[in-house]
């Protein structure tokens, strides 16, 4: 949970810092994204890793490589002297929490008994919460006090008593208890594919956000053959005995594959909302970013809390009826922004928040354990890494996608709150969508002999 939270906050709390170091370099905007686009390709990229990693080199050391370079890099972005440096930063940093991330959902399917597997969710998401919550107000406070090199220390005291802490408790067996094996082979085939993929499909994204429509249309074709060729790879190297990336097997089981579609979707919900929220706040309602951020924080706080309540009840309530429930409301707290006008009064606008933030805490501790429930024990870590993937591939792309139904709606309607509405009420679209997945989590009935 310590590590995973100085990943979270590496990837949220520089956003804060990007303002001051456009200055510092003379960056152009289009130039200075690539500090938040860099590391969320890396991210997305390496979590396809994480199963290989952990069979070659066991839980603790594959914990330890991926914590260190987490903090050579935040060590390494604050003392950069150029753009260059910062940015190769950034990426390591982001190889570094794409292989964190997948691992403490694997450690919870393997080291808890499935009656407590629901509350360890939540507790762990309860810290994990709480970094993005709290980072970027605290990133603001030292980009004041101390300038924008102060953000990427951060890190270092969370990567600290992370190496502690492993240590101390994390074992060096690989995931089933068995010795780590150094003559697994690592689907290099596969890794270039799945990050040729990434890469052209978050570029064309952006491409479309405001670039060229050729450019565009060219990077999405090619993320199609890349993914294409991804799966018919996977599926030759499986077919002839060998270690893929991904086992194609997972999505046989009717529940992962359900819960892998209301990843996807949830992810591009969930982070196209972290985006455009802040966007309306500021220049639809005409907030300073100071208070959008107070506005923010007890929906934060609130999630924390209800992710360890909701744990509890993961572990005696089907997860098909707890995601739908989070859904449910995070469709609500989308659909119900339209009711909000220049005279609205901002307690509104922070209880939608929060219904929002109760919603994603119904949803977060259920997900993973609706998904995985029921896949054989062989394919746990594979299906962990692999659904953590398509969450995050589908959150990249709903940044860029609300940045685009954004961009397209203010030029029909003009300044306005009414094309902001429209965005969010596609959102909620999205949400309703993903709930026709989400009844699909149940385990499927029993087979009479």
């Amino acid at each position: 949970m310590v590590g995973t939270m100085a990943s979270i906050m590496s990837s949220t709390i520089v956003n804060v810092a990007v303002p001051d170091m456009s200055r510092h370099f003379l960056l152009t905007p289009s130039r200075a994204t690539w500090v938040s686009s860099g590391f969320m390709v890396a991210m997305t990229s390496s979590m396809l890793a994480t199963p290989w990693l952990l069979a070659r080199f066991g839980y603790r050391r594959t914990c330890n490589g991926a914590v260190l370079l987490l903090m050579v890099g935040g060590v390494a972005g604050g003392l950069a002297a150029h753009y260059p440096l910062v940015l190769a930063a950034r990426v390591a940093e982001g190889l570094a929490a794409g292989v964190l991330q997948p691992i403490p959902a694997i450690i919870i399917l393997r080291a808890f008994e499935p009656s407590e597997q629901g509350r360890a969710s939540g507790i762990f998401g309860m810290g994990a919460v709480l970094a993005p919550a709290a980072g970027p107000s605290v990133g603001g406070l030292l980009v004041d006090a101390f300038g924008w090199r102060s953000i990427f220390f951060m890190v270092v005291p969370f990567c600290l008593a992370s190496l502690y802490l492993a240590r101390r408790f994390v074992p060096a067996t690989a995931p089933g208890g068995v010795a780590a094996d150094r003559s697994v082979p690592l689907d290099w085939g596969g890794l270039v594919l799945g990050t040729a993929g990434t890469l052209c499909l978050l570029n064309g994204m952006v491409q479309l956000h405001g670039g060229a429509a050729s450019e565009a249309a060219a990077l999405l074709a090619g993320a199609v053959l890349a993914f294409g060729a991804f799966l018919l790879w996977q599926r030759w190297l499986a077919a002839r005995g060998g270690a893929p990336l991904l086992q194609l097997a997972l999505f046989r089981y009717r529940q992962y594959a359900m819960g892998s579609l209301v990843s996807f979707i949830y992810g591009t919900a969930l982070f196209g909302s972290t985006y455009l929220l802040p966007v309306y706040m500021q220049a639809g309602l005409h907030l300073s970013a100071a208070y959008v951020g107070t506005i923010l924080m007890p929906a934060g706080l609130v999630l924390a809390g209800v992710m360890a309540g909701v744990g509890r009840l993961a572990d005696r309530q089907p997860a098909a009826r707890l995601v739908t429930i989070g859904l449910l409301l995070l469709t609500a707290s989308f659909a119900l922004m339209v009711t909000i006008g220049q005279g609205t009064s901002i307690w509104w606008l922070v209880a939608l928040a929060v219904l929002g933030r109760i919603g994603l805490g119904f949803i977060l501790p259920s997900l993973n354990l609706g998904a995985m429930r029921g896949l054989d024990q062989s394919l746990v870590t594979q299906g962990v890494s692999a659904i953590n993937f398509l969450r995050m591939l589908g959150g990249a792309a709903g940044i860029s996608l609300c940045g685009i139904v954004l961009e397209w709606r203010l030029a029909v309607h003009g300044e306005g709150l009414a094309a902001y509405d429209e965005t969010f009420l596609m959102l909620a679209g999205l949400c309703a969508l993903a709930m026709v997945a989400a009844r699909q989590l149940r385990p499927a009935p029993a087979r009479e002999n």
